[in-house]
């Protein structure tokens, strides 16, 4: 395989082998006629990719000694800074792991170092669709280069003795190296070119990296060592992401945030369109700053991610709304090397599959020629730009020293391959394409890659010094902050609006008769009537799914929205559900409050990931500074009596519940689903928060709870000035007294609350008094409330209508325990079955004989 000292001597040897360049060329130059680059933005591009490359060595040199815990590194993929120069440092950015160069750039860009994509006019930028044209800032330059401050080496981290570190001389400190301020003898002082920018002519001397430079390579060595002052994950991950550079931190390796990158793109067109209408959007606490109004989202992936479920729903969709006539501006990047860890991608299959994408433009350019790669980069982020549609820019790459560092490549690569790969570094490339151009010599750029490992290596040894998160609170501080009080404010400010300001537009909305007027109503109206309030009271809200507009919902709850709201804010998605979340993570983050539908909770499996390593982990790995607030709706659990089978009656909650940070909530009773649901708006828009809005399918329509036609499951809506004060926070349950109330706590939730009263009923007529305790927050639990009412009688009774095995109940037991409490306790739960079909799945679910008869038993001890 190829080691860091084979790759630093190959490289090495290729310099050295460059002749001194016969002329000296202009670097302020095209570097070829009709060429967007210069010679001097060469010149930097050079800096970024050998940056990244230095970045490579030290990770594997932190390795060594036990400091550095990350070293997947971008050796080979250098080609991607030709990508982040043809972009805008606005545009938001979805990196894979091999994504050095671009980072540096991109950091580059944002401290004023412009390319050629950039070099335009201020002012107005075409619209496509005839709309009011969108503002473009002129971009200065950037500052010149500092002297970065000379540290020793920290004792603590001595590399091993019979080491030879790449990029780096005997030299110890930096006290006996030519600086920042310090020339070589004979050269001549910086002209007025070198004054005007980073990089622009190539000297003898040693120069320091520059700032930009060397704060992304300190970002990125801080995520090595798993440094808590690590910019964007704090210690808790070693990504690609800063909030002020649009970076957004990935975690997911293979393709999982493609289908986010396509939901940003959705919204930032979305929000665009109505920026560019004056239709007023309130911006919440939580939501980022928003990109530019003519924004392109790219995101880059690696040759075999195209063939991942996600990767293939993302293309889908992308194509499918473009297919539609709906614009979506996301610039796919498939970074080619050829290989899967040790998987070969089959000769012509990349390029095959990509452009046979319907409704994604393709590209193609050679990762090894920057020039090139510019120049394709560029035109397609251009065509992205203007015309508001998808397009893949495929860049062939090759993979150097392996996936990883522990990676054995002569397992699955022969000796002849590794080096033609070596053969193919791009950084060689770029170099011998200097030289070639008459704007460096090979020593030069030799010296220039021993400059800047030096300062690379110096940067290492300081970062091995800062703070390691020390205690699980700080570590799980970003994961779900919780405001309750700032969420009630934000529940009773929309009563506020809604009684207010709101109340024309609220009566028209609801056909002059509102909810609370509309006498008793179902489940399915309640929650119907306040995502029409949620609707009319936040203006970046939007409910979609499959058949959610049109139809009104396969159970009727979302019926009239899009009627009431139009197609933009109600409208129907493609049948994925991978898709569909998608969608909401990118439309969360983009500032949106998207409120998407998974129609059944076992269709839920199929998109999970979405969820748990996307949406769940943002917030976490971007310490707070990025957050996808979203209200996911599922229709689900059981006892529609036996209809569909278990994709219909799914009572799996298990894949949820272990999801850090998710709040999930399942409303029982009408009265109970409006409140729970404005809190979770309100949770989203104020907190970020991910909530999952599980709403029981055979409760939607009932009516009656003892006896047919006693009503008594019904509830009316609370009319606005009321919200306030019947607020029901996260994490909060409900109670209810039967008979004496003394005896037994039934604890359930979802349906079990039906089944559970009805037992207490007939309990009581036994002279057996129950209280019956409604979770309705199945995370986080409401642990307080259920110590408090289980001390209260001394015996628990768990009602869970999921499985057994990984059931809610499981949960229950163990706070209880966990608690101290000293009381009996006993559950019933469903089999551990995937419910059948018809009247056997009575055979499989809790029912009210059993209740009764657990009570009954609990009380016989």
């Amino acid at each position: 395989m190829t080691t860091p000292q084979d790759l630093d001597d190959r490289f090495r040897e290729s310099l050295a082998a460059l002749p001194e360049p016969g002329h000296r060329a202009d670097p302020t130059q095209p570097m070829a006629e009709g060429a967007a680059l210069t010679g001097a933005q060469l010149l930097d591009l050079f800096d970024a990719q050998v940056t990244s490359r230095q970045l490579d060595l030290a990770g594997c040199w932190l390795r060594s000694f036990g400091e550095g815990y990350y070293t997947i590194g971008s050796a080979g993929h250098e080609g991607n800074a030709a990508l982040a120069a043809a972009l805008r440092p606005t545009d938001p950015a979805l990196l894979h792991y091999r994504s050095g160069a671009f980072y540096c750039v991109r950091a580059a860009q944002a401290a004023g170092l412009r390319f050629g994509a950039e070099e335009q006019p201020s002012g107005a930028t075409a619209s496509p669709d005839g709309e009011p044209a969108v503002s473009v800032p002129p971009i200065t330059p950037a500052p010149a280069a500092a002297a970065l401050p000379t540290v020793p080496a920290p004792a603590s981290a001595p590399a091993p003795a019979t080491e030879t570190v790449p990029g780096r001389d005997d030299r110890t400190d930096g006290d006996d190296h030519p600086g920042a301020d310090d020339q070589a003898e004979g050269e001549s002082e910086p002209g007025p070119a070198d004054q005007a920018g980073i990089g622009v002519r190539m000297a003898s001397v040693r120069r320091p990296v520059a700032p930009a430079y060397a704060e992304a390579a300190r970002d990125v060595l801080r995520g090595m060592v798993a440094s808590a002052q690590e910019p964007i994950a704090g210690g808790r991950h070693k990504v690609f992401g800063r909030s002020d550079l649009a970076v957004v931190p990935t975690t997911s390796t293979v393709a999982a945030h493609l289908p986010r990158a396509v939901g940003m793109g959705l919204a930032v067109e979305r929000l665009r369109r109505l920026d560019a209408r004056g239709v007023p959007i309130r911006p919440e606490p939580a939501a980022p700053a928003p990109w530019a109004p003519d924004a392109i989202v790219v995101c880059s992936f690696g040759d075999a991610s195209i063939n991942h479920a996600s990767a293939t729903a993302a293309f889908n969709t992308a194509g499918w709304y473009d297919h539609t006539g709906l614009r979506i501006p996301v610039l796919f990047v498939c970074e080619d090397n050829g290989l899967g860890d040790s998987v070969r991608s089959p000769q012509g299959w990349v390029a095959t599959a990509l452009r046979s994408k319907p409704g994604i433009r393709y590209f193609a350019a050679d990762g090894a020629d920057l020039v090139e790669a510019y120049r394709s980069a560029a035109e397609a982020v251009a065509w992205v730009r203007r015309h508001r549609r998808p397009a893949v820019l495929h860049l062939s790459t090759v993979r150097l020293m392996g996936h990883a560092g522990a990676d054995a490549e002569s397992a699955y690569r022969s000796a002849e391959e590794i080096t033609a790969d070596l053969a193919a570094d791009p950084v060689v490339a770029t170099a011998r394409r200097l030289v070639e151009a008459g704007l460096a010599g090979g020593a030069e750029l030799l010296d220039r890659y021993d400059e800047i490992g030096w300062q690379i290596r110096r940067i290492a040894e300081q970062v091995l010094d800062e703070p390691k998160l020390t205690s699980p609170a700080e570590v799980v501080a970003p994961l779900a902050p919780r405001r309750p009080a700032r969420v009630a404010r934000a529940v009773a400010d929309a009563g506020i609006r809604a009684a207010g300001a709101g109340a024309a537009a609220r009566a028209e909305a609801f056909g002059g008769k509102p909810p609370e007027l509309a006498g008793p109503l179902t489940l399915a109206q309640s929650i119907n009537a306040a995502l029409t309030d949620g609707l009319l009271d936040q203006p970046q809200m939007a409910v979609f799914g499959c058949d959610v507009a049109a139809k009104g919902g396969v159970h009727g709850v979302t019926k009239g929205l899009r009627d009431r709201f139009g197609a933009a804010r109600v409208f129907d998605t493609l049948r994925d559900e991978t898709s569909i979340l998608g969608l909401g993570l990118g439309a969360g983050l983009a500032g949106m409050l998207p409120v998407p539908e998974i129609q059944y909770l076992a269709y839920l499996h199929g998109g999970e990931d979405q969820v748990r390593g996307e949406a769940a982990s943002l917030g976490f790995f971007s310490q707070g500074a990025l957050r996808n607030p979203m209200v996911l709706r599922v229709a689900g659990l059981a006892y529609q009596d036996g209809f569909g089978g278990h994709f219909h009656n799914d009572n799996s909650v298990a894949v949820l519940r272990d999801v850090p940070g998710l709040v999930v909530a399942v409303p029982a009773r009408p009265d109970d689903a409006a409140a729970m649901l404005r809190t979770c708006l309100a949770s989203a828009a104020v907190d970020g928060s991910v909530c999952v809005f599980l709403e029981p399918i055979a409760l939607y329509h009932t009516r009656d709870l003892y006896t047919d036609g006693d009503g008594e499951w019904l509830a009316g809506y609370l009319e606005p000035g009321a919200w306030a004060s019947r607020h029901v926070p996260v994490g909060r349950a409900r109670v209810y007294g039967v008979g004496s109330a003394a005896d037994v706590t039934i604890v359930t939730f979802g349906n079990g609350v039906r089944m559970s009263l009805r037992a207490a009923s007939a309990l009581a007529d036994e002279g057996i008094g129950c209280r019956v305790v409604d979770l309705r927050w199945l995370a986080p639990l409401p642990v307080a409330d259920l110590i408090r009412e289980a001390t209260a009688t001394g015996r628990v009774l768990v009602v869970d209508e999921t499985r057994r095995s990984g059931g809610v109940g499981e949960g229950v037991l163990a706070a209880l325990v966990d608690a101290g409490y000293v009381g009996a306790a006993r559950r019933v739960a469903a089999v551990d079955s995937f419910v059948p079909l018809g009247p056997a799945a009575r055979h499989v679910l809790v029912s009210e004989d059993a209740i009764t008869q657990g009570a009954r038993t609990l009380l016989a001890r």
